[in-house]
């Protein structure tokens, strides 16, 4: 069943303004009717203002003077709300990391000057104007901007980046780039396990020639790792 756009708003007015029962407003409103009682007694935990369902031509007074005469009867939606879509435009961004954009838009600026200006402004959520302004330094704010991994500024996800990264790559006829910075800390490690499983190997067959005492931790436990 269609609900009012503004529920609980809904059910104030109809509260204040009618003498419909609770379960009549709860039902129409799509609200459990002790919430509609918590309105009524000004128990809600969230003060409301009345939202008028006339006004906003989900209910008509002729609607409303049928539930009144008998509390039996269902209320009607007039015209059901339209649906909120998503508009074509930059993306949404939480006003508490906007100050963060323009880090953000540098550091790809810096780093990838292959990812276009549509690009970027899909992916930080942004206008052209502005990347522009960065790219030329004469942002207003410029000497403040410090770039800055959109990802790690929550602008943007690794995956997100990698791909619009690797487009531009590949439009540009360039070698998508690869993260190679814990490679040689990978080998390392490889190199050390390798390591303390051959002496681990070779000290037991010690142990299992004589060639060596097994040694013993403190207590009298014995190591096995230990020459």
């Amino acid at each position: 069943m269609a609900q009012p756009l503004m529920p609980h708003a809904t059910a104030s007015w109809l509260v204040d303004q009618t003498s419909l029962s609770f379960e009549q407003i709860a039902n129409f409103c799509g609200l459990h009717i002790l919430e509609v009682q918590a309105i009524a007694d000004d128990t809600a935990a969230t003060k409301l203002t009345g939202r008028d369902p006339i006004r906003a031509f989900e209910l008509t007074l002729a609607e409303i003077d049928k539930g009144q005469a008998d509390p039996s009867y269902s209320l009607k939606m007039f015209r059901e709300p339209e649906a909120v879509t998503r508009t074509k435009g930059p993306r949404y961004t939480p006003v508490s990391k906007r100050a963060d954009k323009p880090d953000g838009i540098a550091w790809i600026i810096r780093n990838h000057p292959e990812v276009s200006d549509g690009q970027i402004g899909k992916l930080i959520g942004t206008t052209r104007t502005t990347i522009a302004a960065i790219r030329d330094r004469t942002h207003w704010n410029m000497a403040n901007i410090t770039p800055k991994d959109p990802v790690t500024l929550g602008l943007s996800s690794q995956r997100e980046l990698d791909a619009i990264v690797a487009k531009a790559a590949k439009a540009a006829g360039l070698e998508a780039p690869v993260d190679n910075r814990l490679e040689g800390d990978r080998a390392a490690l490889i190199s050390q396990l390798r390591t303390e499983r051959d002496d681990a190997t070779k000290l037991a067959e010690q142990i299992a020639s004589g060639e060596v005492d097994r040694p013993l931790l403190a207590g009298g436990i014995v190591d096995p790792f230990k020459r």
